[in-house]
Order: C-alpha cells, then structure tokens, then sequence
C-alpha cells in the first residue's frame, strides 16, 4: 500500500492537531482516506502511541488465530443493540468514530462503523480477540466495549 498526502489531509497526534514534518519516520500512524487499487489518499493521520499503542496497557488483546475470544465487557453498551444491526456510515463520521475508538482501544483495525438505531455509533474492531465492538456516541466519546 502507499499513502498520497492530499492539500486537505490533516494530521494529529492524540487530539492535537500537528504539522507532517513533526511526523518522523518509524512512528505508528493511522491513515484514514479513500482507497484506490493499492493507493490511500489519506484524510486524516493520526499519530499512534509509541509500541503500536500499547494494546495492553488498554486491555486489547492482539488476535491470535486459534485462541478462544476474552468475553467480556466494558462501560455502557446500547440497550437495543444486537449484533449485524444498524446502517454502515463512512466519511468524515466514520473517520471520527473510528479515530474515537482506536484512540480508547489501540492495536486493531476498524473495518466498518454502523449508526446504531439510537444514533450511537459501533466501531467493527478486527485484528485483536477484544474488544471486536467499540461504541461511541454522537460527540464522538468512546462509551463501552464488549
């Protein structure tokens, strides 16, 4: 994959907005764009906590094939949600929830985020056994994981 750096992109490290040149080679960074072929036209970049983002000391468990899924939960999950429901959001509203959920959880990928019928949202979090369901608000406030 390679990365084109757009006039729009912005780019930040935590909540702080930064400029690229205070983005050294070897950091982690999430890059949230569009994709064409094998090209990420980023939006967003964001820089991650040193060490890929110090998964555990969050409570992420890295995926392992073949070991058996930590079940558990954090925090407040909708009352109504069930998994499979909600419709799949992408843009600007995804880009935000997604940066919400991997700032709480570091150490996965978002694949999807879905407006829940509530108008929360539910980050799709794959690549770690937990949490595979992040969930975050409307102000883009990370509120529960399972």
């Amino acid at each position: 994959m390679s990365v084109i750096e757009a006039s729009s992109t912005t780019f930040k490290k935590g909540t702080s907005s930064i400029a690229a040149s205070a983005i050294t080679a070897g950091q982690d960074v999430l890059v949230l764009g569009t994709t064409n072929g094998t090209t990420i036209t980023a939006t967003q970049v964001i820089v991650q906590p040193p060490g890929g983002g110090s998964a555990s000391a969050v409570g992420v468990i890295p995926f392992q094939p073949g070991a058996p899924t930590t079940s558990k939960q954090v925090g407040q999950i909708p009352a109504n949600y069930t998994q499979g429901s909600g419709t799949i959001v992408g843009g600007t509203t995804a880009n935000q929830a997604t940066e919400a959920a991997l700032a709480a959880y570091p150490g996965g990928i978002v694949d999807r985020v879905v407006q829940l019928s509530n108008g929360e949202y539910e980050a799709h979090n794959i690549g770690v056994n937990w949490p595979h369901h992040i969930f975050v608000n409307q102000d883009f406030k990370v509120i529960g994981a399972n």
